[in-house]
């Protein structure tokens, strides 16, 4: 069952359930812009969809594995870090700007800061959660499958 987020009393009892994602990681995501091409080579060229779907998994229970889905999909910026480096995350910011959501994946920030951050940062005109124990471990979720 998906759980929207539709104001900011929604947003802090999201951000409180889960710990602000203490202790966690972006395990993947996908994309759905809602432009594609017909067999016959013509196209729907339209971004109607703008969907963009992140599985994170956590050091915790009930849930272990959250689904967000931002609906209306603005920008993703993405600063993966590499083999080097630990990639969990402490704390997140979600902050309702301008009619939009923005998530970052590091907590403490502010609008002002939402421009000039240098860390995975998303921004979409919606977003909604759900549970999704059963995304847990290393097997990809979004694998698609070809016609």
């Amino acid at each position: 069952m998906w759980n929207e987020i539709n104001n900011n009393e929604d947003l802090n009892s999201f951000l409180n359930k889960h710990h602000s994602f203490h202790d966690s990681c972006i395990k993947e995501l996908k994309y759905t812009s809602g432009s594609y091409v017909n067999e016959d080579l013509s196209m729907y060229p339209i971004n109607d969809k703008r969907i963009l779907r992140i599985v994170i998994q956590r050091q915790f229970k009930d849930p272990t594995v959250i689904e967000l889905e931002f609906i209306g999909l603005k920008f993703l910026k993405m600063f993966p870090n590499d083999e080097n480096y630990t990639s969990e995350i402490l704390d997140v910011t979600m902050i309702w700007k301008d009619d939009c959501i923005f998530w970052c994946d590091s907590g403490g920030l502010s609008e002002v800061d939402l421009e000039s951050y240098k860390g995975t940062t998303i921004c979409a005109s919606k977003v909604r959660w759900r549970d999704a124990d059963e995304y847990i471990g290393q097997d990809e979720v979004y694998t698609g499958k070809a016609k």
